[in-house]
């Protein structure tokens, strides 16, 4: 197994180092791009490509990149619809977050001509 890998499998997105105090008190947004996301369709096995978009306005923490980075890569081999991705991707950073605002979007290359974008807004759920 190779270095990057073995980081993927064995990652935590609850250990400490992963969320940092936010050290200002006003309010700021922050928008992320992951334009690389992978998973696995849970009927065919085919790989399913999206770009996910997070945007957040902190409260006491924010997410270190790198941790957001493998959290993401760690659904690489996973069996998962787009639909569930989305969603577990969205309730896990928020309630680790606990934001003023979150928004996420996951845009779903097309395949078998079918474009699936999913968006999930804490002002909105």
């Amino acid at each position: 197994m190779r270095y990057g890998e073995k980081e993927i499998e064995e990652f935590d997105i609850d250990a400490p180092e992963n969320w940092w105090p936010n050290e200002h008190k006003k309010n700021y947004r922050i928008d992320i791009e992951l334009p690389e996301f992978m998973c696995r369709c849970p009927r065919s096995g085919y790989p399913d490509f999206a770009t996910i978009r997070l945007s957040y306005v902190p409260d006491e923490r924010v997410i270190e990149l790198k941790a957001l980075k493998l959290y993401i890569n760690s659904f690489m081999n996973r069996y998962i619809s787009h639909e569930n991705a989305a969603n577990e991707i969205y309730d896990t950073l928020y309630t680790r977050l606990q934001p003023r605002w979150m928004k996420l979007t996951a845009d779903f290359n097309p395949r078998g001509n079918v474009h699936t974008v999913i968006e999930i807004d804490s002002e909105k759920a």
